[in-house]
């Protein structure tokens, strides 16, 4: 399902900046800057990749798509499975939930039951789910600084290119006509890289921050599920338990 609120959050976002520029008496043209753009965007991307790994780099552009097409997280759906594990395993015992984890799509889930079938203690299914989570958690997040990182490198790159841009000035101080326009194309870099920050690298790592926060809330009803279970906890009583996870 795709977000509308990051499609409009990014569109008013530019929208205001341009907007602004234009009611203030600026023309279009005069934010527009290639070598601006390259320097910022050139530089904030090498100085985040500089200090990104190989793996961490290829989650964040793998997970990069959830700004605009967050991964559903089944809350509902997964309260209404355990509650159906719950009853089968009252019915059958901890056997009976054999053929269920065969079926079952979801790999953590997965290995939660085949835990729970084996004949596992509750505190051992719990530090092997409780470690997956974490690792997986810390994977997401690890990918996530890749946009942090950019959100706060480009600001700094911005004011090197409006720096650069000073430079180039200073050159034509014999000529007065041209520097009234030079110092407002040197600036422009400073715009881009404050603008880049705050209007799409900072909110998207905060965007992915909270997919990879609800899916982690998700793997924590799964195992606080699979723990009642094991522990013979009453259906409804699991049921009810674990409908606090769901979201209003």
């Amino acid at each position: 399902m795709i977000d509308v609120l990051s499609i409009i959050g990014i569109i008013l976002g530019f929208a205001a900046i341009i907007g602004g520029s234009l009611l203030e008496g600026g023309g279009l043209g005069s934010l527009v800057n290639g070598p601006a753009a390259f320097i910022v965007i050139g530089g904030t991307l090498g100085a985040a990749m500089l200090q990104t790994p190989k793996n961490s780099l290829k989650r964040a552009i793998k997970i990069v798509k959830w700004v605009f097409k967050p991964p559903y997280v089944p809350f509902k759906q997964g309260v209404s499975n355990i509650s159906r594990w719950a009853v089968a395993a009252r019915k059958d015992g901890l056997l009976g939930l054999e053929n269920v984890a065969e079926r079952e799509k979801d790999l953590f889930a997965k290995k939660g039951l085949q835990l729970l079938v084996d004949g596992n203690e509750p505190d051992v299914i719990r530090r092997i789910l409780e470690t997956d989570l974490v690792v997986d958690e810390q994977r997401d997040f690890d990918a996530v600084k890749f946009y942090e990182s950019m959100g706060g490198y480009a600001p700094t790159i911005g004011i090197i290119g409006a720096v650069m841009g000073l430079i180039h000035v200073m050159h034509n101080l014999a000529d007065p006509a041209t520097l009234g326009p030079g110092i407002a194309i040197a600036f422009v870099a400073t715009i881009y890289g404050v603008a880049l920050a705050n209007l799409v690298f900072i909110p998207v790592a905060h965007k992915l921050r909270t997919c990879i926060y609800e899916n982690s809330q998700y793997r924590e009803l799964i195992i606080e599920g699979i723990m009642a279970i094991a522990d013979g906890e009453n259906p409804r009583s699991i049921e009810m338990k674990l409908n606090g996870y769901l979201h209003p």
